[in-house]
């Protein structure tokens, strides 16, 4: 038995080398090692508006009014946010901002502190 890897597209053990890619027969998919191993490695990396990556737990400040859907008030420019969550989805940051409560904010409308 060779110990050629699987393909990372149909998971096919029948895979096979040509030169300096691996093709899988069954589904006619070509890659390298160094394409997969980047591939298993792929983290979603949040930054801020200013280019900072963002972690669980910082402080953010809103660089921006923005308007809260299903009610006339607005978040403030400058306001500060404590202890962000980051979560996948379109708006990428969970946190609690007082006076409004739970809310998801996108983290192109924030800085880090």
């Amino acid at each position: 038995m060779s110990n050629l890897p699987n393909c990372p597209k149909c998971q096919s053990e029948y895979t096979y080398e040509d030169g300096s890619l691996f093709v899988c027969p069954e589904c006619a998919h070509e890659w390298t090692l160094e394409a997969e191993a980047a591939n298993s490695e792929d983290t979603k990396v949040y930054k801020d508006a200013n280019g900072n990556i963002l972690s669980d737990g910082d402080t953010v400040s809103v660089i921006k009014d923005l308007k809260v859907k299903g009610s006339s008030s607005v978040i403030k420019i400058g306001t500060r946010v404590k202890n962000i969550r980051l979560v996948d989805g379109d708006h990428d940051i969970d946190c609690k901002i007082d006076g409004f409560g739970a809310m998801k904010l996108k983290s192109e409308f924030v800085k880090k502190i």
